[in-house]
């Protein structure tokens, strides 16, 4: 079972441009569009919509690719 993330979580990812560190904005618990990309989510599985502190940028990504930030 992954991680478990709220609203305004500090968090950390790996992207193709390195680790990011960010904050976590919306939990989403059903399936939704992000970027006209299906993203499938649910309460056993939530997406978490992040905010890179660097650049703004938005992405989406499943607990299991997060990891907090203390």
């Amino acid at each position: 079972m992954s991680a478990s993330f709220k609203v305004g979580d500090a968090v950390r990812w790996n992207s193709e441009a390195g680790e990011i560190h960010g904050t976590v904005v919306k939990v989403h618990t059903r399936d939704t569009e992000f970027m006209d990309r299906h993203r499938p989510a649910s309460k056993d599985s939530p997406q978490y919509e992040v905010k890179s502190d660097k650049t703004g940028h938005l992405a989406m990504h499943h607990g299991e690719a997060l990891k907090r930030v203390n």
